[in-house]
């Protein structure tokens, strides 16, 4: 017993020994003719940095997202505050885009449910939509430093490059979620919704399929536990990834060391392409964010109506 034990030991320190040849230490300076000299990931820090060294609780992403929500606010106020008959300029502007939001919204979630869930959808789809843009902004997540381990650390950070912005508004979310499943199922309909058979299967099957509905329904609920992880991450993921792409083209010059000219050249020229992919990616960000929560409610809710 004592040999067999001596043996493993020795085939895992040679196992051990061999993986540590084979890992190429990555040098100090970058190549061209050398693509794993420099690394694509972990240009940009994932935790947001204290904006003021005596408020350490005000990150620069949360600075980020105040002035986000103050420019929402300034454009609602800007177009109610004098409320025309026959709406023109930026009151029609956005008259339409309340109206827009709206429309789908009803589509998805039914005329009865709309009303109760659009100002919180149609708020998640504006703020997501003008905090991803506003990241895009020169300054913002491009003018920073580098701490002790090499991490870019921006001043401004877009606010939804902090996984604590999205988690909160995905946790929100499941707030009028829970109200509004509650509210028009019940707490019994719910049950019965997740885990009873659907009522168009009758007589024994009921009884025989029962358990198959019981796990289904278990897994039901694991998911609906998970939803704001995925929620808060999808979106995280999505603008955190881009700001380390906007940051890798604008430093590329930098890192293959082509000289001031060139590398000033390069972060303008370099970056230009992303950022306009970056544009769509967060107009669909907002889209898929705010269209799977009007899909989780019209889940919960409908079935009421459907009588199953």
């Amino acid at each position: 017993m004592a040999c067999h034990f001596i043996y493993k030991a020795k085939v895992l320190c040679w196992t051990i020994d061999v993986r540590n040849q084979m890992i190429k230490v990555v040098p100090d300076s970058s190549s061209l003719f050398d693509p794993s000299s420099f690394s694509l990931l972990g240009e940009v820090s994932m935790t947001a940095e204290s904006f003021l060294p005596f408020l350490p609780f005000i990150t620069n992403s949360l600075f980020v997202a105040t002035i986000v929500v103050l420019l929402v606010l300034w454009a609602a106020r800007k177009a109610t505050k004098k409320v025309e008959r026959v709406p023109s300029g930026f009151q029609n502007f956005f008259e339409f885009i309340v109206e827009f939001l709206y429309d789908q919204v009803e589509q998805i979630v039914g005329p009865k449910v709309a009303p109760k869930c659009f100002g919180l959808l149609a708020t998640i789809f504006i703020y997501v939509l003008v905090a991803n843009w506003f990241g895009l902004l020169p300054g913002v997540g491009t003018i920073g430093f580098e701490d002790s381990s090499g991490h870019f650390k921006p001043i401004l950070r877009p606010a939804t490059a902090d996984v604590n912005q999205t988690l909160g508004m995905a946790i929100c979310f499941m707030l009028l979620w829970f109200y509004l499943t509650i509210k028009e199922t019940g707490v019994w309909g719910f049950i019965k919704h997740t885990f009873a058979a659907p009522s168009d299967v009758i007589g024994a099957m009921r009884y025989v399929l029962a358990p198959i509905f019981m796990f289904v329904g278990a897994i039901e609920i694991v998911s609906i536990c998970l939803r704001p992880v995925s929620l808060s991450l999808r979106l995280f993921g999505n603008v955190f990834a881009g700001e380390n792409l906007l940051h890798l083209m604008g430093s590329m010059g930098e890192k293959f060391g082509m000289g001031p000219v060139v590398e000033f050249i390069c972060a303008i020229i370099l970056p230009l392409p992303f950022y306009f992919m970056e544009l769509l990616v967060g107009i669909l960000q907002a889209m898929v964010f705010a269209l799977l929560c009007a899909v989780y409610i019209q889940l919960s809710t409908s079935h009421g109506e459907e009588d199953h």
